[in-house]
């Protein structure tokens, strides 16, 4: 028996049972085995070999240059290391390249995604911190990297084969309404390409976008790649920088990613497996179910991560990290078609981004009219308001989580409440 061409541990264990029936070996063939072994390994790595990356990029005066902003200890963290990114990065890919199936679109997805934002993020810490340039990656550059990733996102989810959806042919209609008659096979009917995305809190709770021109003539369905790759560049750019904004004060943006990333995790593995996505009565997503093995991995190095991200920060994780992680996010939403849930699922994000828009707009239109801006808050982003107020980050950090927890909580809710 030939060896599939795919290396890593899946196919070499899959081989192995094949041809010598190994014992132990078939539990790589469970999406919850390998699962757990890519959170346990990236937990390690991040956490062991994330101090001799730290002392690396201390000692070669990779430190952060902390723009005077008035706020408390803001200037014992000068100095601090950056890139910590770097971390979160090789900690998620090692497991991912060990134990996931590397022929699955999602999961090459977001290793691309990975790869893309990194590199912008390492570019623009790059020239900060080597070329002294506290600006960084000029913005438009930033975004037409953000725009890139999402041309090629959008274009491999509308045009791609092998991301599709399957329906449900042979429930009965009772069963649908009380589900009390005795459960029958299931069935799914042929996969399909399509651009339906999930409705929070609706009976119906799908929506396909193609609808958005279809209206206006049925033959235009055919062109909704013209509506839906745009809307699939607006969602990885507004993550993104809604997860950059979000890097302001020790473990924030680490550990309200955590949250949201197991949240969706949740989505993934219930989208791909074809029992609870029938019981659950959602789309079933065939071989999404692939991506959970990259979220845990993910998750993992988030939280080793965040072991020496807490106040007082070791490291910072610098835009190599906060660009990569927003990137991940969104594309893990658009890919188990739960992207209308993110202004619940990342609220957080979300009000770190409106933070700075009604600042920036409030205070441009009062200095129009009145001849003197006025802000809403004392200082934007938003964690930078209550550090005005006088609250310790370590307590702005811990009820920010809390936050995003309820807020994941209700997201997991929309499986059912419609």
């Amino acid at each position: 028996m030939q060896v599939p061409n795919k290396d890593m541990l899946y196919y070499l264990f899959e081989y192995l049972d094949a041809e010598y029936q190994v014992p132990g070996a078939r539990l790589f063939q469970y999406i919850s085995f390998r699962s757990a072994m890519a959170i346990i390994l990236a937990l390690a790595i991040s956490t062991i070999y994330g101090k001799r990356i730290i002392n690396y990029l201390r000692t070669k005066q990779i430190g952060e240059s902390v723009r005077d902003l008035g706020l408390e200890g803001q200037n014992e963290k000068t100095g601090t290391p950056t890139m910590g990114g770097l971390i979160i990065i090789i900690a998620t890919l090692i497991p991912v390249l060990l134990f996931a199936r590397l022929d699955n679109i999602y999961v090459l997805l977001l290793i691309v995604t990975t790869l893309w934002m990194g590199a912008i993020g390492f570019i623009d810490d790059y020239i900060k911190t080597f070329k002294k340039d506290k600006e960084g990656l000029s913005g438009k550059f930033k975004v037409i990297g953000q725009v890139g990733l999402g041309l090629i996102v959008g274009a491999t989810m509308y045009f791609h084969p092998a991301i599709t959806v399957k329906e449900e042919t042979n429930r009965p209609a009772t069963q649908q309404q009380e589900m009390l008659v005795d459960t029958d096979e299931i069935v799914m009917g042929p996969e399909e390409k399509t651009t339906t995305t999930t409705i929070p809190f609706v009976k119906n709770n799908e929506f396909d976008y193609s609808s958005l021109i279809t209206w206006i003539n049925p033959v235009l369905k055919n062109y909704a790649w013209l509506i839906f790759i745009p809307i699939v560049i607006f969602i990885v750019t507004a993550v993104s920088n809604g997860a950059n904004l979000t890097d302001g004060i020790d473990g924030l943006a680490a550990g309200s990613s955590a949250i949201i990333v197991l949240t969706l995790g949740i989505f993934a593995w219930v989208s791909g497996n074809i029992i609870f996505s029938d019981y659950l009565n959602i789309m079933y997503i065939p071989r999404s179910g692939e991506m959970t093995i990259y979220i845990t991995a993910f998750a993992g190095s988030l939280v080793g991560f965040l072991w020496y991200n807490t106040y007082p920060a070791q490291v910072f994780m610098g835009d190599t990290g906060s660009l990569t992680i927003g990137g991940i996010i969104a594309v893990l939403a658009i890919a188990t078609r739960k992207e209308l849930l993110i202004p619940i699922l990342c609220g957080i994000f979300l009000m770190e981004n409106l933070s700075v828009v009604l600042q920036v707009a409030w205070f441009k239109f009062t200095k129009r009219k009145y001849g003197e801006g006025r802000r809403i808050f004392l200082m934007s982003p938003l964690h930078h308001h209550y550090q005005k107020r006088g609250y310790h980050e370590s307590k702005i950090v811990v009820r920010f989580w809390i936050v995003g927890i309820f807020l994941a909580i209700v997201t997991i809710i929309t499986l059912k409440v419609r």
